[in-house]
């Protein structure tokens, strides 16, 4: 790693990766076992050594342009073979929420991260603009108080309490709100990752494909290579068509997948599906953390907790939901139906844009500019041997 024109060192950098759980930080003295224990780690991209280094010395700028810190899927190999008996792998993850917040321009994640009140707070005040949405009268046509008449205290009546038109609307606005912020993010660190550097256009089409594969796939991941890395791998990809499943269902299908009292859709299938998949797999998780058995899990942020806690939780409220209705019990229908989304949407627009969640674009863009820079790399390196075969 080049070390001239370092520059003085960041200190609040520094603290900042010690605050977000890169404590073992201290403990590296530089003796790169983690880089060679590694199976991700490349000749261009040979982390979590550098990283590491980057974070000692307060080089931030540094590390604010390098893809390293999202290259590595934290499979706890480095750890296990640190001989101060460092985790590099929770430094490495350190540096990725302070990449995040450092991403956001609203300041957001930044007080998120650095408290879990602030996290918290902000999931409950957008739980009780739900609630208010679908309790206080004559507001936007939702909720049981805005309804006249005894007709939906009589049988489960959801497009009365719930108009699925209105609903359907709402929930486009709310995909519209992560998109804006999801995208203008992951834009600043595209800027971040290029500045500076002379990248032939044509190269972002070409690797374009990487992009794809691995935002779909994630499946460099499994090439950390042991068997409790596959597991681990298996079980994110299926989480993630979980939620990803419910995302279209409500965003794209919910005039058909809202269905009335005891009707039933297609669509239905793809529910339980994906209920069935966030309930495993969540509870699967939390149980490792809760265990701590895997290296990756001796450290847990707040975030690491809260973001399965509330898949669980919009999976399992949802179930309940479906057997109220189908019970055709109505007053527990609607409240049941004002906790799920009370739960659901405040993960969604707290942790999507501003949180955990983010990793699932920020990953495969850093993967994909890596890629990118280095082919630039080796196009400028065959250009300068050809310029100076013709001046010899």
């Amino acid at each position: 790693m080049d070390t001239t024109s370092i520059g003085r060192p960041d200190n609040d950098f520094i603290q900042d990766v010690l605050g977000l759980g890169g404590e073992d930080l201290k403990k590296c003295y530089q003796c790169a076992a983690c880089t060679s224990a590694c199976s991700l780690s490349t000749e261009q991209n040979g982390f979590p050594r550098k990283e590491m280094l980057m974070a000692q010395w307060g080089m931030k700028d540094r590390t604010i342009e390098d893809p390293g810190p999202w290259l590595c899927y934290y499979c706890g190999d480095c750890s296990k073979v640190c001989p101060r008996k460092a985790n590099p792998g929770e430094t490495m993850m350190a540096l990725r929420r302070y990449l995040t917040s450092y991403y956001d321009w609203t300041g957001l994640s930044r007080r998120m991260y650095r408290s879990g009140i602030w996290e918290i707070g902000f999931l409950l005040l957008m739980a009780a603009v739900v609630i208010a949405l679908f309790t206080l009268p004559h507001g936007f046509g939702f909720g049981l108080l805005a309804r006249s008449g005894p007709a939906p205290l009589t049988h489960v009546m959801l497009d009365r309490f719930a108009p699925v038109a209105i609903a359907h609307r709402a929930d486009q606005i709310l995909a519209l709100f992560l998109a804006v912020f999801l995208l203008s993010n992951a834009a600043r660190m595209f800027f971040f990752l290029t500045r500076g550097r002379k990248i032939p256009v044509g190269l972002y089409f070409t690797y374009l494909p990487v992009f794809a594969l691995h935002g779909l796939t994630q499946i460099r991941w499994k090439s950390c290579g042991s068997a409790e890395t596959t597991k681990n791998w298996l079980r994110h990809l299926f989480l993630v068509t979980g939620y990803a499943t419910m995302f279209l269902l409500v965003v794209i299908f919910l005039p058909w997948f809202q269905v009335q009292n005891n009707s039933f859709h297609w669509t239905s299938f793809l529910g339980y599906y994906a209920t069935a998949v966030l309930l495993i797999a969540t509870t699967w998780i939390l149980i490792d953390r809760v265990r701590k058995q895997d290296e990756i899990y001796r450290y847990s942020h707040i975030s690491d907790w809260l973001f399965p806690i509330l898949l669980f939780l919009t999976a399992l409220s949802g179930i309940l939901l479906n057997v109220l209705r189908l019970m055709d019990l109505p007053m527990p229908t609607y409240v049941l139906y004002t906790v799920h989304w009370a739960i659901a949407a405040p993960m969604l627009i707290v942790e999507v844009p501003f949180g955990k969640w983010a990793h699932l674009i920020y990953r495969p863009l850093a993967i994909y500019l890596a890629a990118v820079r280095n082919k630039a790399e080796e196009l400028s390196a065959e250009k300068k041997v050809d310029l100076s075969e013709m001046v010899a």
